[in-house]
């Protein structure tokens, strides 16, 4: 999240290549300013070309617009009357290192968010969060019907989407139940009606997982655990190099740890599931999660959301009509003007 650009900003992380544009602008200048001096000691006759300043000025616009209509604006809110169930699913993602294991393709943490588009694709009106958690839990986006920004939030998510440390199950169970409690009562919306997948290649290193799953049974809420990896096979820890981990002079190894995560679902009252470790599963995730899901309780009912408009088009055509005019200026096309 960048300043809160991100609401009104889909990809606000792409305004930083916009800082880039003046940069590039200056050092072009200095290069033209600098073979203009290194010609005036060649010949005097030689005019400052305003036609090649307008061109490089007309070119920066462009992209600088181009690059905001990338980041996705968004703005001006309306309400919209949707159709929901009623139905929460908070859906809490590992990001600890240990996720960045190449035993799933890319690895564990590009699947496990793939799959997570997948089962945004199949919610059918149900409210959705997203929860990252590695040392402690942080809600990524609240229960909401609004699938764009739900996947906005999802295609940030990262090893530095939540803070650093051993991984606590306890705390992302603990975080998914007090996004449910932000919502519990409002608009008839109970917390019986409420689900939580939890997709982690497991390994509770500071406990307190079962204890926070018993809570989560005591309100209702079952806990559907999504194993990912290979729990046959140790695999390296990728470093921030894209090298192995080392502690200790031996290289950190990891591998599915299936026993918690059964442990959480059967306690929960959930179910525990394991994803292909290679390839595509046969059945589609989302598809699988509709499955779980059915057990929870749900109810039809009208609600309205606020929707921000999509606003890319008012810096997309202007950056294009910029850079058409940029190549105009062109010195072959003005060559061409003065042949004919």
């Amino acid at each position: 999240m960048i300043f809160g650009l991100d609401r009104y900003f889909a990809y606000p992380s792409v305004l930083i290549a916009v800082l880039s544009v003046p940069v590039v602008l200056f050092w072009f200048a200095f290069l033209v300013a600098r073979r203009r001096k290194a010609l005036l000691k060649i010949t005097p006759d030689v005019a400052p070309s305003f036609t090649q300043r307008l061109q490089m000025y007309l070119t920066g616009v462009g992209f600088a617009l181009i690059l905001c209509a990338a980041a996705r604006p968004r703005w001006g809110i309306t309400s919209e009357t949707v159709s929901v169930t009623d139905r929460n699913v908070v859906v809490a993602v590992d990001v600890s290192r240990s996720m960045l294991a190449r035993d799933v393709r890319p690895n564990r943490l590009e699947r496990a968010k793939s799959d997570v588009a997948d089962l945004i694709d199949s919610l059918e009106g149900d409210r959705c969060a997203l929860v990252a958690f590695r040392r402690t839990g942080v809600a990524l986006c609240p229960l909401t019907t609004d699938q764009g920004f739900l996947r906005s939030a999802l295609e940030s998510v990262s090893v530095d989407s939540a803070p650093k440390g051993e991984t606590d199950l306890g705390s992302a169970i603990r975080e998914s139940l007090q996004v449910i409690s932000q919502i519990d009562g409002k608009n008839g919306s109970k917390a019986e009606r409420s689900a939580i997948f939890l997709i982690s290649d497991g390994g509770d290193l500071r406990g307190g997982a079962l204890k926070e799953a018993q809570k989560a049974k005591e309100r209702g809420v079952p806990i559907f655990t999504i194993g990912i990896g290979s729990p046959a096979k140790s695999v390296p820890v990728p470093d921030e190099n894209g090298g192995d981990m080392i502690f200790e002079g031996e290289v950190v190894m990891t591998k599915l740890d299936e026993d918690a995560l059964k442990k959480i679902a059967e306690t929960s009252g959930g179910r525990y599931v394991s994803l292909a470790t290679s390839g595509t599963a046969k059945t589609p995730f989302g598809d699988l999660c509709r499955k779980l899901l059915s057990q929870v309780d749900a109810e039809n009912k009208k609600e309205e959301i606020d929707v921000l408009h999509e606003k890319y088009v008012w810096f997309l055509i202007p950056g294009l009509a910029f850079l058409f005019a940029g190549a105009m200026l062109s010195r072959g096309r003005l060559n061409n003007r003065k042949k004919k």
